[in-house]
């Protein structure tokens, strides 16, 4: 089976998010969740100003919804993990703000049947225009 899809939308920015401000204590929080206790990634007077862990880049979102306008093929779905690739540090007081397009759709048999898999790029960008990430979300779909 051949997936059937407008080659126009890989690539096309279809989400973009308002800014968002990043706080110090935004980051505590995520630290004290996954157990980070780098001085650098908790104390706000580390040598160097704190810099939020590069996990933290996966807590970013598109709006309310996680991706609403994401193509989708049949009923059912889930998430299929995501990759991360870190550019720049994350500090307080930034304004990251993420634009997301369709990066790919391919199509894989598997033992339980055919899956559609779409790879949505997130680009996180600073307050100064200067990208801190990329994070590429894949979704499974069955047809």
């Amino acid at each position: 089976m051949a997936v059937n899809y407008d080659p126009a939308i890989i690539g096309r920015v279809f989400e973009t998010t308002d800014p968002v401000v990043v706080q110090a204590e935004d980051i505590r929080k995520f630290n004290q969740t996954i157990g980070d206790t780098n001085p650098r990634h908790n104390d706000p007077e580390a040598d160097g100003g704190m810099v939020a862990p590069p996990s933290f880049a996966v807590t970013f979102r598109n709006g309310r919804h996680f991706f609403e306008h994401v193509p989708r093929f049949g009923k059912a779905g889930f998430d299929a993990g995501k990759d991360v690739e870190f550019v720049a540090p994350i500090r307080p007081g930034d304004a990251i703000t993420l634009k997301s397009h369709v990066k790919e759709i391919y199509e894989k048999t598997g033992r339980s049947g055919s899956m559609v898999f779409v790879v949505i790029r997130s680009t996180l960008t600073n307050q100064n225009g200067q990208v801190v990430a990329h994070v590429d979300h894949r979704f499974m779909n069955r047809p």
